[in-house]
């Protein structure tokens, strides 16, 4: 995904954006009050249904369709630019024609459309926008002030991507060394690499164990098979993830700094220099002398080329990794088992949390076929769930959704205990603040200081920032 970009894109659009909203908003409320808006006779058995990722085409279009002959109605999708797309959200909003009654929005963006009138409360009378249906991370994502604004369709998050045959390898080395370091014997022993002859029935049991144990719960887990690890041919390093973007790094600090809370949107929570946060920073820098990534050379794409490439053990993948693999395995490029877990702990004092993002539905305050706007967005995200992944390769935040799917389940697990990115305004700068720390602190720059400027340059940005 390329988060950066966006993020980068809502820091320079910002004030623009908060001037266009609510500028706009009396004049979209003084067309209805002058008639300029169609009737709803006119309008009653037609919505217009918005988004901005092509990809998306097909599962829009069957939806449309499968809805439009269920319920009688009319369900016209609208494919626009991601390009200032509340904008033109807004700007279409206004016409008297066409008007998108139903959108796709990711739900850092909610609180700028909610306070725009492009976004209003849910009527959610399908009763689907609950926790049976969803996790706490997708509901706090379409939640603003207590109020749930849009229901959640898809996510994304990222989680820890590992080489099962290179850690099988490992399980071998680390069981071959423990009982030739116990001189263990046995009436049926069989010959190591190095000549030395060991007892095979204990040595496969030993490797069991070591492989059961093999998949990363802390940090410290990863640097000891880095320390103990006698590598094949070929492997260039033990993890490699692209530490050039927040996206990919946040996990470190995510359960300590917060920015507005669970919701995102309570400008009152915001600690960014606790002492957590700060030991989980010593820990990322200290990764630097393990590793020895150069940010200014490495890219998501390129990371994950070389996990593909068998080049490293771990790395750290979005979701759409899964598909990627899976047609490598298809075309015969890749040639060893993977598998996908949860991220690890920073430390076994030190929690980590992912960072996640919610592409919602939202429905358009200026709509006048609020309920069937409200209709169709829970069918998309309740009904039309199953197909999601397969029509579009991305991953339904529904919970019922991709259950036959191993890898795609440990994902939805990493995103049920994830952060969302937060809905407020002011933050758009911050995190573009925040990548530029992390970047610093991983060139051996001082954590303390580094975290303080930072929370003194927000403060000039928000009184609310503590």
């Amino acid at each position: 995904m390329h988060l950066k970009k966006r993020l980068i894109a809502v820091a320079a659009v910002l004030a623009m954006a908060v001037a266009v909203f609510y500028g706009s908003t009396l004049e979209m409320r003084t067309a209805e009050e002058d008639g300029r808006h169609l009737s709803w006779f006119d309008r009653q058995d037609t919505i217009y249904f918005w988004y901005s990722d092509e990809s998306m085409t097909n599962f829009v279009n069957s939806a449309a369709v499968s809805f439009g002959e269920r319920e009688g109605v009319h369900v016209i999708p609208v494919l626009t630019s991601d390009s200032e797309y509340l904008e033109a959200l807004n700007k279409a909003s206004v016409r008297e024609e066409q008007l998108p009654d139903v959108y796709i929005i990711s739900h850092d963006s909610l609180e700028k459309a909610y306070l725009s009138g492009l976004a209003v409360e849910i009527n959610d009378v399908e009763g689907v926008c609950n926790e049976e249906h969803f996790p706490a991370a997708a509901l706090d994502s379409v939640s603003y002030h207590g109020k749930q604004v849009a229901y959640p369709l898809s996510f994304e998050t990222s989680a820890l991507l590992y080489n099962e045959t290179y850690l099988a390898q490992w399980a071998s080395q680390a069981a071959q060394k423990e009982l030739l370091g116990d001189g263990s014997e046995d009436e049926e022993p069989s010959e190591s690499s190095d000549g030395i002859r060991v007892d095979e029935e204990l040595l496969a049991e030993k490797t069991e164990e070591y492989f059961q144990e093999a998949i990363p719960k802390t940090v410290d887990d990863i640097l000891n098979i880095a320390d103990t690890f006698d590598v094949p041919e070929g492997v260039e390093g033990i993890m490699k993830w692209d530490v050039s973007d927040i996206f990919y790094n946040y996990w470190i600090v995510g359960n300590y700094m917060i920015v507005g809370g669970d919701a995102g949107d309570d400008k009152s929570n915001i600690s960014i220099d606790n002492p957590e946060t700060i030991n989980c920073l010593e820990v990322y820098k200290a990764l630097n002398q393990f590793f020895f990534i150069e940010s200014d050379t490495v890219n998501y794409d390129s990371v994950i080329q070389d996990f593909m490439d068998g080049k490293t053990v771990f790395t750290i993948a979005t979701t759409d990794v899964v598909n990627k693999l899976e047609t490598a395995r298809q075309e015969g490029t890749l040639n060893f088992d993977y598998g996908i877990a949860m991220m690890p702990d920073v430390s076994g004092e030190l929690q980590s949390r992912s960072m996640s993002v919610t592409y919602t539905v939202a429905v358009n305050g200026y709509s006048q076929h609020k309920e069937l706007a409200n209709k169709f967005a829970a069918y998309l995200v309740d009904e039309c769930a199953d197909s999601l992944y397969e029509k579009t390769g991305k991953v339904s935040a529904n919970l019922s959704a991709d259950t036959d799917n191993g890898a795609l389940q440990i994902f939805k697990m990493e995103y049920a205990e994830s952060v969302p990115l937060p809905k407020m305004m002011e933050t758009g700068n911050y995190w573009l603040l925040l990548e530029r720390l992390f970047a610093k602190v991983w060139d051996g720059g001082d954590v303390t200081a580094l975290t303080q400027e930072l929370k003194l340059l927000l403060s000039f940005q928000s009184d609310s920032i503590q």
